[in-house]
């Protein structure tokens, strides 16, 4: 098995090695492989995800990229005749890819926090043993990167959120959460694009257009940006 590493700069300054490790590659239909990264949710495994990405999109017999968190779906123009061959190509452009790291744009979020549009911040603190006063500080102080768009249209997945307010995705979603509803999933948190069924946890709201079908640039967030959400209003 082959194993990649690189090297990344501790807090203490430190030179640390990084195990990219093997992938794991699925056949998604008969044109489609899904290569998803080992280990953790982590920065590193999606900076080897966006120079991936970059690698295959030169591929003269590949007809999208679609780069995902911490995972990349690669669809071909036509079925192949050994679908293994792609399999090994794909395994040999992971373990090949040096990281690569977006330089986006910064985006600042406005949040009224608390209120009637956040449903399950109780729940976030009963889970995480805090006070809604400190959940909100903690999601608020946090700087986030987005790795990847998805879900809905403009919605970014959103890495970087503080451990401590971890929130499971509910095992029975909201039938109807509010376009714009800040929310936590797992070890990740994002702003809801359309109102309707939804299984993360509200803890405020936006009103940032998020996405704009009539600009040439529809989504507000890229993969590589950076989003702080700044607490425009705290109703506890």
């Amino acid at each position: 098995m082959m194993i990649a590493t690189s090297n990344t700069i501790t807090s203490s300054g430190k030179i640390a090695v990084v195990t990219k490790g093997r992938a794991r590659i699925s056949c998604i239909g008969t044109r489609s492989f899904l290569l998803e990264a080992p280990g953790e949710f982590d920065l590193p495994a999606q900076r080897w995800i966006w120079a991936l990405a970059q690698t295959v999109r030169g591929w003269a017999d590949i007809a999208e990229v679609i780069p995902g968190m911490t995972n990349l779906l690669a669809i071909l123009k036509e079925t192949p005749e050994d679908p293994e061959l792609i399999t090994i190509r794909l395994l040999e452009a992971w373990n090949s890819a040096e990281s690569l790291d977006l330089a986006g744009k910064t985006i600042e979020i406005p949040v009224h926090y608390g209120g009637a549009h956040a449903i399950d911040l109780p729940a976030i603190c009963d889970f995480c043993g805090l006070s809604d006063r400190e959940v909100v500080r903690l999601h608020h102080e946090a700087s986030y990167r987005v790795f990847a768009l998805g879900s809905a249209p403009g919605f970014g997945y959103l890495h970087g959120l503080d451990p401590r307010i971890y929130m499971p995705r509910k095992t029975v979603p909201s039938l109807r959460m509010e376009k714009g509803s800040v929310t936590i999933g797992g070890m990740q948190t994002g702003v809801a694009m359309l109102t309707g069924p939804n299984g993360w946890n509200s803890l405020g709201h936006a009103e940032l257009q998020m996405f704009d079908p009539t600009s040439a640039t529809p989504a507000l967030m890229m993969p590589g940006d950076i989003v702080r959400f700044l607490p425009a209003r705290i109703e506890l």
